[in-house]
């Protein structure tokens, strides 16, 4: 993991986004007290920050820990799979 600052960022923002891209963490601090990850975003992280996805795991995490579940086995999943 490396941590660098705003300024060495903004002088080598390529550098570090190559990095990035090979998998290293980098933190970049502004100030004393603020710090920021960079991360890639892939299309997981689009998929999972939108709105109504985030809605629609909210609401079956809630029915969950009420116990309102439904239990599949994995050989019905690979059935519907087709596998």
């Amino acid at each position: 993991m490396l941590v660098i600052s705003s300024r060495e960022f903004r002088e080598n923002q390529k550098k570090y986004f190559d990095l990035i891209d090979q998998k290293e963490q980098v933190i970049v601090q502004r100030g004393k007290n603020k710090s920021y990850a960079l991360i890639p975003i892939d299309e997981t992280v689009k998929y999972f920050s939108e709105p109504k996805i985030s809605e629609r795991l909210d609401r079956s995490i809630e029915e969950a820990k009420q116990g309102d579940l439904v239990t599949v086995s994995a050989e019905k999943i690979n059935h519907l799979l087709g596998i």
